[in-house]
């Protein structure tokens, strides 16, 4: 019922708010009470994004290792992965970055008017001597062949200068 949402609530605001101590308590009275292992590992990978982000980009590893050894085993011996988890995930710096640029993103795209950019030719793949012919892949520059970043457009012309990472008003 309601205190499944109640749990997992206390669990993901606890790691959020880096309670090792509570973080622990909430996984247990879940488990112990009977909650499917890999409902509490799905949900922490969805944290480990969220909430931890860029600020320790192996959390998302660690998350899906602990949901896969939770496959793998089942209970009761999987408790200790996932208790593993969620105090590597109460320790763990915490940023948002990420999840509030993608947001960003979307707001974006759903208060565009008319119909969406297209895709900036130089970002066009040309398969055939047609779209080479009407431009496609035209001036794109590869990266890799050189020795540091390329000054080159990626988003379209009407977008150019958007930065998602910064905030919005809303």
């Amino acid at each position: 019922g309601e205190e499944h949402y109640n749990c997992i609530s206390a669990l993901h605001k606890s790691m959020r708010g880096s309670d090792e101590n509570a973080s622990l308590y909430w996984l247990a009275r879940m488990l112990e009470g009977g909650e499917d292992p890999l409902y509490v590992a799905r949900r922490l990978v969805r944290f480990a994004s969220e909430d931890i982000g860029l600020a320790d980009p192996l959390a998302l590893t660690q998350a899906v290792a602990a949901y896969q050894g939770c496959h793998f085993i089942g209970m009761p011996e999987c408790e200790v992965i996932l208790a593993q988890c969620v105090v590597y995930f109460a320790r763990a710096p915490k940023s948002i970055e990420v999840y509030r640029a993608y947001g960003n993103v979307k707001e974006c795209l759903r208060m565009h008017t008319g119909p969406l950019p297209p895709v900036p030719l130089h970002l066009r793949n040309a398969p055939t001597r047609l779209m080479k012919n009407l431009g496609y892949g035209k001036g794109y520059k590869y990266n890799p062949m050189y020795k540091g970043p390329v000054e080159q457009d990626y988003l379209p012309e009407e977008l150019k200068g958007t930065d998602f990472f910064k905030e919005r008003d809303t």
